[in-house]
């Protein structure tokens, strides 16, 4: 089977130009800056892209799908759907699911069930504990994408606060990834809100009680072990002005030990949006002040912060709908998150260029992810087309989410994401989804 697609703006590598790729089974044939009629290939299909925009597709490498146990709020097959509409044809999902995944037989049944139900292609986070430091030991880094340590709780009881537990997590060959807060200053915090509000807690105090001092002390706390064990350490989801400091630009993004992500909503929204959107923008850790947003975004385009996320994880509408302290942390992001950057690039923000690199090239390079990220002879085809120029407003009737809303209802985005290619098969044509092909377990390429 092969697949032309002709006469888009080829967006990768730093460069944006008008070519054709040629699809052959599911790996990139070619990529050319000509016609196609210059094209020496026959091809089972063409798609002129005229005027559109090809992206290579995006790696999302924080999401909560839920799955198992936790599938009333969300499950591998609803969202990676939601997800290849959106543009995002691969994740990383994470453990504190039911049961935990904190054995490698845990982690497999994972595996299978994605193998069985996902659109896009997929890897799972094996979750650390206090005591599973064998089955660390075990996971084989090439088809396992890292360990997952909670030094913040979050969600779920996945706490890892043993010192010498996490000497012995922070000494393994193995990606560790890491959120970051501080639990006994959150309590602290929590605890002397409800001495002033009792239960009527408002949600604009949320990044008071969950503090850029609680993410900075347990931030720079990990970076220290990391350090100390020279651990291949990425820092998810940060969201304080003060966190910039722990991040290093003089490296290429391949030489870096120590790198670190940046989620959807803490680029979007600040405190000051907790008045109009309250328990639906409220996320672990916190959204916080503009002033730290302004922070985010310029470490963001000065390469302290490496990669462009989602922290997807959703809740249904009626667990979310409640009082400060009855309300989850989370929501659903993966579907919007391409088209959220894009309005940054349409405000002037950030260029077609970094976007691509940040959300797809970055995240490739980040983990070693093998022949994805990037439009390349060779690599799989992973790719999604954009009209940089169909106005569409986000509401319940084109939500894909198992929770069908989002924090993002009635904003208008500029861009459409109408084509979604994973390993060649074209899984989303302008709302019509082909379920014949499942994604693929990626695989790393380290030592």
């Amino acid at each position: 089977m092969r697949i032309a697609i002709t006469n888009s703006n080829i967006v990768n590598e730093g460069r944006i130009f008008k070519g054709t790729v040629v699809i052959e089974n599911s790996l990139i044939k070619e990529v050319v800056e000509n016609p196609l009629s210059e094209i020496k290939y026959s091809c089972d299909e063409v798609i002129d892209a005229e005027g559109k925009y090809l992206f290579p597709g995006i790696i999302d490498d924080q999401v909560h799908f839920r799955e198992p146990g936790l599938t009333h709020k969300a499950d591998i097959y609803t969202e990676s759907k939601a997800a290849v509409a959106g543009g995002v044809t691969s994740f990383m999902e994470m453990p504190n699911t039911l049961p935990n995944a904190i054995t490698n037989d845990l982690l497999e049944e994972k595996y299978k069930i994605a193998s069985e139900k996902s659109f896009a292609n997929y890897s799972f986070y094996i979750g650390a504990s206090n005591d599973n430091i064998d089955e660390l030991k075990k996971i084989n880094n090439r088809s396992v994408c890292g360990i997952k340590v909670f030094l913040g709780s979050s969600t779920g009881n996945m706490l890892v606060n043993n010192i010498s537990s996490l000497r012995k997590i922070f000494s393994l060959d193995s990606l560790i990834a890491v959120h970051c807060e501080d639990e006994k200053i959150i309590n602290e915090n929590l605890e002397k809100q409800k001495a002033i509000y009792g239960n009527e807690i408002p949600f604009s105090l949320h990044s008071v009680i969950r503090s850029s001092e609680a993410c900075f002390k347990s931030s720079s706390f990990a970076v220290s072990l990391a350090r100390k064990y020279n651990t291949r350490l990425h820092l998810l989801h940060l969201s304080t002005a003060d966190e910039m400091a722990l991040l290093d630009n003089s490296l290429p993004l391949e030489k870096k030990k120590i790198t670190a992500e940046v989620c959807i909503h803490h680029l979007w929204f600040s405190d000051e949006d907790y008045s109009e959107k309250g328990t639906f923008i409220k996320w672990n850790p916190a959204i916080k002040s503009a002033k730290d947003r302004e922070a985010l975004w310029n470490a963001l385009l000065d390469g302290k912060i490496d990669v462009v996320a989602t922290d997807h994880a959703p809740h249904t509408f009626k667990e979310k709908n409640n009082t400060y302290l009855k309300a989850p942390s989370g929501g659903p992001l993966t579907q919007h998150s391409l088209a959220a950057m894009l309005e940054f690039y349409h405000k002037g923000k950030i260029s077609l260029e970094s976007i691509a690199y940040k959300m797809a090239h970055a995240p490739a390079v980040c983990f070693n992810i093998e022949k994805r990220g990037f439009i390349r002879p060779g690599y799989f085809a992973d790719l999604v087309l954009v009209d940089m120029d169909s106005p569409w407003t986000v509401d319940k009737t084109n939500i894909l989410y198992k929770c069908k809303w989002s924090p993002f209802e009635g904003t208008v985005f500029n861009s459409r994401i109408t084509n979604t290619f994973v390993n060649g098969v074209h899984v989303y044509n302008n709302g019509i989804f082909n379920e014949t092909k499942k994604g693929m377990r990626l695989l790393f390429h380290r030592n």
